[in-house]
């Protein structure tokens, strides 16, 4: 019986989902912050988690 598993398929998947959901707490915290530092943050944050939902999309689970 051959017991070599292949996860390798489902990393990226992983990868993906935990960093969507690192970016999200992040976007959460920004109510704690000043003004000006929330709108110095907000639109990189934002760009993050788009590329990440495109790159999520698009990946051959």
């Amino acid at each position: 019986m051959d017991m070599n598993f292949n996860f390798e398929p489902v990393y990226p998947h992983h990868d993906l989902l935990i960093e969507i959901g690192q970016v999200e707490m992040a976007m959460d915290s920004l109510g704690d912050r000043e003004e000006k530092e929330r709108g110095a943050l907000q639109p990189g944050l934002e760009s993050r988690m788009h590329s990440l939902l495109e790159a999520l999309d698009h990946l051959a689970v």
